[in-house]
């Protein structure tokens, strides 16, 4: 699945129906626990965080739309009662300087026909909290912070945050401009906003859709405030205002309002939280390499608890493609085998310089690129570096080429020389 994520689950079984019926076997055994799958990874996950002094968790929602599957059973309604599918919360850890590090939790559920008294979907960003929180009595040398957008601005994840001493920090983009402690204050917002420019931070904001890609400059401003409870005094957080006050023209100003438990008094620590915040998005590559690399709303199984088996494998396989692009961007200086097979590396090197490969393994960044190659990364001089699809594109010819040269050196087939034609 891993070497062709677009492909269905008959395709990569390649020993026929026999292999074919024993992958739905075994999606359909329900001795087979999503969740036992999902700790087998979380293993691994857990040693490389350790090596970590700190790590970003990244939490976020995506819809899953099986419409089109009626008789799936056990799916919920989406924005309306005609489309029917899942909803995913997964929790992406990744390094400081961007690395996919692992899959450590992932909340899925469908809801209830309207009407029905169901769980409040909020649940999700309280628990997520709460597992990253146990993730970090795991791994006592590294600081966890929870990183969520809009959604996950609620009053009851700031106060178990607080209940639970802090076990990670968190960092969530204002929703609610709430109430203050003192009435001087006012609200959050205004009394941010009250506060002097701290510094500026400068950056690269990449094309989206048809937003050009530009240069954003916004000056920040923080404050630590008190909210207010109804019992008295409430959690004291920090509030980071970063504004982009002057926005080309007919261009929308670039505006975030984060909010953390943890106290900021220099330009550098807000900075960083600044940066922080933009790594969220590797979350939504993530979600779209779930989708559009491994196709797994075009999964055709017939229960959720066969959907929910499969779901599982597909994020272990989504990460890794994430965890290559980010790794090959933040350290093309390793050697390739930390990720690729010496058949891998050595099949990629041949077909793209038609020459033999070097005894000595080349760097990682290069083999990523050739690979990207065979996705349709061109790689000219103001290419940015590989995206997902091109390289789960280039992973899926280079697993077609690592068999082919393999079984044409079991087979020991020789190829008859071309006859040369004089004209």
């Amino acid at each position: 699945m891993a070497s062709d994520p677009m492909a269905s689950i008959p395709s990569v079984c390649g020993g026929g129906w026999a292999e074919t019926k024993a992958a739905y076997r075994l999606l359909d055994n329900p001795r087979l626990d999503f969740r036992e799958v999902l700790r087998a990874h979380s293993v691994p996950t857990l040693e490389r965080i350790r090596q970590q002094s700190r790590v970003l968790c990244l939490q976020d929602t995506t819809e899953l739309d099986y419409s089109g599957r009626p008789s799936m059973a056990g799916l919920g309604r989406l924005n309306y009662e005609k489309r029917q599918g899942l909803y995913l919360h997964p929790t992406l850890v990744i390094s400081e300087a961007g690395v996919a590090l692992g899959v450590t939790d992932c909340w899925h559920w469908a809801r209830l026909p309207k009407g029905e008294p169901d769980l409040a979907e909020s649940l999700r960003w309280v628990e997520g909290y709460e597992r990253v929180a146990e993730l970090a009595a795991l791994a006592p040398e590294t600081r966890l912070v929870y990183v969520a957008d809009r959604e996950g601005d609620l009053r009851a994840l700031i106060d178990r945050a607080e209940q639970l001493g802090f076990a990670a920090d968190y960092l969530i983009r204002v929703r609610h401009d709430r109430k203050l402690n003192d009435p001087l204050d006012g609200k959050l917002r205004a009394a941010v906003e009250a506060q002097p420019v701290l510094g500026t931070i400068a950056f690269d904001l990449p094309a989206s859709g048809n937003r050009p890609a530009r240069q954003v400059t916004q000056t920040l401003r923080v404050a630590r405030l008190e909210l207010k409870t109804r019992n008295g005094p409430g959690p004291k957080v920090t509030v980071i205002l970063a504004w982009e006050e002057a926005p080309p023209e007919g261009r929308e100003a670039v505006e975030w309002c984060l909010i953390t438990n943890e106290p900021i008094t220099t330009l550098e620590q807000a900075r960083a939280r600044i940066e922080w915040y933009r790594k969220r998005w590797w979350i939504e590559v993530y979600f779209r390499i779930l989708k559009s690399g491994c196709r797994i709303e075009a999964l055709q199984l017939r229960t959720r608890e066969r959907l929910e088996r499969a779901l599982v494998l597909y994020l272990i396989v989504a990460w890794r493609i994430l965890m290559l692009m980010t790794l090959g961007r933040e350290h093309p200086e390793w050697c390739c085998e930390v990720v690729f097979s010496v058949e891998e590396w050595q099949t990629a090197w041949a077909i793209h310089h038609r020459t033999p490969p070097p005894s000595k393994p080349p760097d990682l960044g290069t083999i990523v690129r050739l690979v990207a190659g065979f996705g349709g990364w061109l790689g000219r001089k103001n290419d940015p570096p590989p995206g997902p699809k091109a390289l789960w594109q280039g992973m899926t010819k280079l697993s077609a080429y690592v068999e082919a040269v393999t079984a044409i050196q079991t087979a020991e087939i020789k190829f008859p020389q071309k006859k040369r034609i004089r004209h």
